[in-house]
């Protein structure tokens, strides 16, 4: 087997990573190498090309040495006959923790393969909720499985795509890391409902020299306005909506691709908050907003940490268009997520606080204590995975997500188990209301 030349991961690290964690990631690449010496995958690649590439997906969301390490080792405890005792003498006991939060069951006994992929799930979301890195090694590694998922059998692709879609691309989401989200979800659609899938992308490519004429002549008057009332710099740029996207459009209101008008968003990214509202202010003295459709993810982050003014507003041709406004630091965020959050921060890990800004991670630990049945966990994590979100407020202004149908029984619970085990009544909006009330927005 012929090594892989390391200089595209070292170029990638050099940009925010110390000359130690790149020796680290260095020896891990040697040691990988050396212990999937003759293994190859269903493309006949030597397997080395797999956990390499899962490291340069790590690298480039700018993780930290031990995670792209992680990556790079996320096959071996599984794989060859390294122990968790000889991984912890070479590379230390932080990375031997995420390898291990990483590796699945394979060497237990279970009673049927439904089983044992129940456990695996299990066993990687307590180990993500101690250590959120495992999960970026996770997504990295379903992604680049993704990518070549060509090579499976057509009952498997269909398999772990729609594990992806239940699992991994709603992960995704809840960590705010929409680039690798979309990804998966557009990916996962080609091999669940591959007639749909191709004749989007084929209507998308049709017309889209209509829609950048279109796109075009929208970001030409939005910088036109920008300059005249002072605010230079800002980037202003069309974005088609991600295939799968424009699927769930097509399916959920019943219409046909030529019905849809939206499926181009324009976004402008700023420098300051400031500058975001002094934009909507811009593009809405322009064009005639669309009653409902204005959101202030800014004022009011979602829980993922994903900050954004949206709008949507009809142009003098009778067609609606979206408009994103957000500073650029936001939209790193709102592509990279829980890696952005502590990525600047000194020694780039995440603290127990970073953790408790995802309030949904503590939940997982929570769970995992009072739900022993591996079924029952993962089934309930799949259903609060899905992003039909409700918000709402705490007396003291914070915002807490649930899943839609939740109740004040949900709220408690959220603030504190004991809370939730005590609590008899409950009011919203000042009101008593039943325990089995609906939480709405805003509430």
């Amino acid at each position: 087997m012929t090594a892989i030349a390391t200089e595209s991961l070292t170029r990638v690290m050099k940009r925010y990573a110390s000359s130690e964690e790149i020796d680290l990631v260095e020896k891990a690449y040697a040691f990988a190498f050396s212990k999937h010496e003759g293994q190859f995958r269903k493309s006949e690649e030597p397997y080395i090309v797999h956990p390499y590439e899962v490291a340069l997906i790590l690298a480039q969301l700018e993780a930290d040495g031990a995670t792209v390490a992680g990556g790079l080792l996320h096959d071996v405890l599984e794989d060859t006959e390294v122990t968790p005792d000889e991984m912890t003498k070479r590379f230390g006991a932080e990375v031997c923790r995420l390898v291990e939060g990483v590796t699945k069951l394979e060497k237990l006994k279970f009673s049927s393969k439904e089983e044992r992929q129940a456990e695996n799930f299990r066993r990687m979301f307590v180990a993500m909720a101690k250590d959120v890195r495992v999960i970026l090694i996770k997504l990295a590694d379903r992604l680049h499985n993704m990518r070549t998922l060509k090579h499976m059998r057509p009952e498997k692709q269909v398999e772990v795509s729609r594990e992806t879609l239940e699992i991994f691309a709603p992960l995704a989401h809840r960590l705010g890391m929409g680039k690798i989200k979309w990804e998966l979800e557009d990916m996962s659609l080609r091999y669940l409902h591959p007639e749909q899938y191709y004749d989007i992308a084929r209507l998308l490519g049709e017309r889209r020299e209509e829609r950048e004429r279109y796109i075009d002549e929208i970001n030409s008057a939005i910088r036109a306005e920008l300059e005249r009332v002072g605010i230079a710099g800002a980037e202003v740029y069309g974005r088609p909506k991600h295939l799968y996207s424009i699927f769930q459009k097509m399916q959920g209101q019943g219409k046909e691709f030529s019905d849809l008008f939206d499926i181009t968003a324009v976004r402008v990214l700023v420098d300051s908050i400031r500058e975001c509202y002094e934009v909507l202010g811009v593009v809405h003295s322009v064009w005639r907003p669309l009653p409902g459709r204005f959101k202030d993810y800014i004022a009011m982050p979602k829980p993922n940490m994903y900050q954004s003014l949206h709008t949507s507003v009809m142009t003098g041709r009778g067609q609606p268009f979206e408009v994103q406004i957000r500073t650029h630091e936001m939209h790193r965020v709102a592509e990279q997520g829980i890696a952005a959050h502590w990525q600047y921060k000194e020694g780039g890990r995440p603290t127990g606080k970073d953790i408790d800004d995802v309030a949904w991670l503590r939940q997982i630990l929570d769970w995992q204590q009072d739900l022993k049945d591996p079924h029952d966990f993962v089934q309930l994590m799949k259903v609060d995975l899905f992003p039909e979100e409700v918000y709402t407020f705490t007396p003291k202004g914070k915002v807490l997500s649930f899943r839609r149908g939740a109740t004040p029984i949900d709220f408690a619970y959220a603030v504190h188990t004991e809370v939730g085990h005590h609590t008899s009544g409950a009011k919203v909006n000042g009101k008593i209301v039943p325990l089995n009330y609906t939480l709405q927005n805003g509430d």
